[in-house]
């Protein structure tokens, strides 16, 4: 299967959207805004419509946003399940929304409660679902 021309990563573009979009360290919570409003516009194209060098922009503004965001925004140690449930809260979801990530709903409702540990491969799953790192379950 050969690939698509719009397939193959082209440099010269890269180059003009990084000058576009200047990324740097980011220094200030203003700069961590601007850079989160460039990737909110590449998130919004959708996977299928990125380019190869917006896809390599929008993880370089990521890992940048997320070291200025552990630095300036740490998250205190809380068990797993705490940051479970605190999830689930703030994405309006309930227990039995995870039965397709984690399993049945007893299995679901024991880890919920801290009764049961979260594997390595719930968390994983988990942080596929809510678009985090599994470490926070772990």
């Amino acid at each position: 299967m050969t690939a698509r021309p719009r397939d193959k990563f082209n440099a010269r573009r890269y180059g003009e959207l990084l000058a576009q979009v200047k990324p740097r360290p980011i220094q200030s919570e203003e700069e961590n805004e601007r850079l989160l409003t460039v990737v909110d516009g590449l998130m919004a194209k959708g996977d299928e419509r990125r380019t190869p060098e917006e896809e390599v922009l929008l993880e370089l503004l990521c890992q940048l946003i997320e070291r200025f965001e552990q630095e300036h925004y740490p998250i205190p140690e809380s068990p797993p399940h705490r940051v479970l449930q605190f999830l689930l809260e703030q994405n309006d979801l309930r227990q039995s929304d995870l039965a397709p990530v984690l399993g049945s709903r007893g299995h679901v409702s024991d880890i919920v409660n801290g009764k049961r540990a979260i594997s390595k491969t719930n968390a994983r799953a988990l942080g596929e679902f809510f678009h985090v790192s599994p470490e926070l379950f772990i």
